[in-house]
């Protein structure tokens, strides 16, 4: 690190020529895009989230054992410190993540400023807030904010190389690299942008290129070693974790260019044009250029690839957040070549103002994703009198590949990690997440039960699951009406009574 600093002294730092109060005002229009995160705070946990709860309920001995093969544990562990400390409420759950997402952002910042000027380094930041996937990430009870921490620490250390031959700040570019995969496997996604990077920001001093790569590697690999039991599960079990629906290209463009952004900018662009502030004529920093696309693009088309030319659709909002510190500073970079300072805060006040307008006014911006919660609640005063059994399909995929738990062991499994948050006092009687032959054969065996013993009960479903639902109805003419309770969150819940005791059918 002492070399380090000596090298860093002889490079002059970057002029800040920002004025104090052009500072004061990207400050105050970076803290209006934090506040956009808040919006949804206090809404219930999804189902994802709920399986963050569940992984940690047994306490710090459990982790590990309740982890399962898809994760490393480090976002389980750093959850039950927090959780210890400070509760297990929403909100003391959510802002874990937030805090995360807080210091990602300082992270990209400093990333930005080493590259370019600090008004470019504000846009690019607040770029990155405003992210509609930065926005439901920076709440969600999940490893994801903290994969971003991991990406744009890495990404700072990457940008700091350029200038210096520190073998300790390669480690240390290994290891973070290494780390961003403990949070999320499919962030691996990022491994190859950051080796490219590193080749672009060491192609001028090839004297410490295979020095440095070295001490990277070493540290990386080191690192690395912990996930590859969990990488090689993953493999094994991929046809186990496929998504429905490939991504349209329409998906791809809204990542890198998400709501108003593209036409906002283009307006700037435009006005930038007509009034000649619109940089054609000084040679561009092409590394830099290369180095901030290469952060951005890599990652996202390797998703959107395996997603399309493969049955694993990974290209999910949440997985795409590993591209978004990328794609803010590629867009960072595009605003170098607007020479003009009132336009380049026009727009941030301008992109900001439409987010804010846009979530503002949707009626589900204050919601965080679906929730089991409405829904349970449904049931459990439905059933508060008689105590009637519940049927329950999984809502994970993992559930159609394994067989069902029975009795009380659902309340605290794996594929209801939502009764472990939002209890149920009723018994639940499991089914899989797709009406498959185990669900066949599960809800024909309960419902000749049901019909003898002439038992009232009640049935749920998320979307995925509806025919399940059908088939119930169906299956049950003659031996009990079908009524709708409501549809929570798009989870339906109905209720299944014995003919003779049923007042006038209503079908579901």
């Amino acid at each position: 690190m002492h070399k380090l600093n000596q090298v860093d002294n002889l490079i002059p730092a970057p002029q800040n020529s920002s004025r104090p109060w052009q500072t004061s005002i990207y400050g105050l229009i970076l803290g209006a895009a934090v506040s956009l995160w808040f919006l949804a705070f206090r809404a219930p946990l999804w189902l994802d989230e709920t399986i963050s709860f569940w992984q940690i309920k047994k306490g710090f001995g459990g982790i590990l054992r309740r982890q399962g093969g898809l994760a490393f544990p480090a976002y389980s562990y750093i959850l039950w410190l927090w959780t210890t400390l400070l509760g297990t409420t929403e909100t003391a759950l959510r802002m874990s993540a937030v805090l995360a997402m807080l210091s990602a952002v300082f992270f990209l910042y400093r990333a930005a400023r080493e590259l370019f000027d600090p008004e470019i380094a504000f846009i690019t930041a607040i770029l990155f807030c405003i992210h509609p996937i930065v926005i439901f990430t920076s709440i969600d009870v999940r490893p994801y904010a903290f994969a971003a921490l991991a990406t744009t620490a890495s990404i700072f250390v990457l940008v700091r190389l350029r200038h210096s031959d520190s073998r300790a700040l390669a480690a240390l570019f290994g290891l973070l690299a290494a780390v961003i995969i403990y949070f999320h496997f499919i962030y691996g996604a990022m491994l190859p942008a950051l080796a490219v990077g590193f080749f672009l920001v060491k192609l001028d001093d090839r004297k410490n290129l295979l020095r440095q790569l070295c001490f990277a590697l070493a540290a990386f690999c080191l690192a690395f070693s912990l996930v590859i039991p969990g990488l090689l599960y993953m493999l094994r079990t991929r046809g186990s974790h496929v998504w429905d629906i490939a991504p349209p290209l329409s998906e791809l463009g809204w990542t890198l260019a998400p709501g108003w952004l593209i036409y906002v900018f283009l307006g700037i662009a435009l006005v930038a044009a007509a009034t000649w502030k619109l940089d054609v004529s000084n040679r561009p920093q092409w590394r830099d250029a290369l180095l901030c696309a290469s952060l951005g693009l890599i990652p996202i088309l390797i998703l959107y690839g395996i997603s399309v030319a493969t049955p694993l659709h990974i290209f999910v909002a949440r997985y795409r957040l590993v591209a978004i510190p990328g794609i803010a500073l590629s867009w960072g970079w595009i605003f170098t070549r607007i020479n003009s300072r009132p336009l380049r805060l026009v727009f941030c006040v301008a992109i900001v103002a439409a987010t804010a307008y846009q979530y503002w006014h949707s009626p589900f911006s204050r919601q965080h994703a679906y929730s089991w919660k409405y829904a349970i609640a449904a049931a459990e005063q439905a059933t508060a009198q008689d105590h009637a059994p519940v049927l329950i399909c999984s809502d994970l995929p993992e559930a159609d590949y394994t067989p069902m738990p029975t009795g009380e062991v659902v309340k605290d499994s794996t594929y209801f990690p939502f009764l472990t948050y939002y209890p149920l006092t009723a018994p639940v009687v499991a089914l899989p997440r797709a009406l498959n032959d185990q669900a066949m054969r599960i809800g024909s065996e309960f419902l000749r039960r049901a019909a003898v013993k002439r038992q009232r009960f009640l049935a749920m479903a998320f979307a995925p699951s509806y025919p399940t639902l059908q088939w119930l109805a169906y299956n049950s003419t003659g031996m009990f009406t079908v009524r709708q309770l409501g549809t929570y969150d798009d989870v339906l819940l109905l209720e299944f009574v014995p003919v003779d005791s049923a007042a006038s059918p209503v079908s579901p």
